[in-house]
C-alpha cells in the first residue's frame, strides 16, 4: 500500500502545481494586447476616508495609472497581492503610478496594524460598510476578493482581475501604461 501511495503522490504533486497556476501567468506571452479592447470608464467620482480619518478623492490621481486594489486582511490571495502592490509603488511611483488599497469590510482598528505589518507605502481606504462599493456597477466587487483594477492615464479599465492574478502580468500593464 505504501508503494501505491508513493507513485499516487510522485503522480499528484506535479499535477497540483500545474492547475495551482494562475491561468494569467500562462497566458501573459499569448497575449496580443494587455488592455481590454473595448475598456469601460472607471468611476473616479468617489471619496473615501483613509485610517485617520482623511478624506481621499480618487479623481484627484486621473491622469496616472492607477492600480485599484479592492481587498481584506482576512484574504490569503490579497496578502500574497499586497507585497507586489508596495513593490511597483516603490519602483513605478515616481513614473506616474499611484497603487490605491480599499479594504472593503475591515475596521479602521484592523487596518493599522496590517498597513504597519505589511509596510504599505500606498494609500489604504476604508471601504467597510460601503454598500455602494460592493453593490453592482463600476466595480461591482460583492465578496469575490481581491478584485483589482488597472486604470490607464486616460481613466480607463485596461484590465479587472478578479481574484489572484500573477505579478508578471500585472508589471507587463503597468509598463505598458506608464
Amino acid at each position: 500500500m505504501s508503494r501505491l501511495l508513493r507513485w499516487l503522490a510522485v503522480l499528484a504533486i506535479p499535477a497540483l502545481l500545474i492547475v495551482a497556476a494562475p491561468l494569467p501567468y500562462l497566458a501573459i506571452a499569448a497575449d496580443a494586447t494587455l488592455c481590454d479592447p473595448s475598456p469601460k470608464t472607471a468611476n473616479l467620482n468617489f471619496v473615501l476616508k483613509d485610517p485617520v480619518g482623511r478624506d481621499f478623492n480618487l479623481a484627484s490621481q486621473k491622469g496616472k495609472v492607477i492600480i485599484l486594489d479592492f481587498w481584506a486582511t482576512w484574504c490569503p490571495p490579497c496578502k500574497v497581492e499586497i507585497p507586489w502592490f508596495v513593490e511597483f509603488q516603490s519602483r513605478y511611483g515616481p513614473n506616474g503610478l499611484m497603487v490605491v488599497g480599499v479594504s472593503v469590510d475591515d475596521p479602521v482598528g484592523k487596518l493599522k496594524p496590517f498597513i504597519n505589518e505589511y509596510k504599505i507605502n500606498y494609500p489604504v481606504l476604508v471601504g467597510d460598510r460601503r454598500d455602494d462599493i460592493k453593490a453592482p456597477g463600476a466595480y461591482s466587487v460583492g465578496w469575490c476578493l481581491p478584485k483589482t483594477f488597472v486604470i490607464g492615464r486616460d481613466g480607463k479599465i485596461c484590465k479587472a482581475h478578479i481574484g489572484m492574478s500573477a505579478k508578471e502580468k500585472f508589471e507587463a500593464e503597468i509598463k505598458a501604461l506608464l
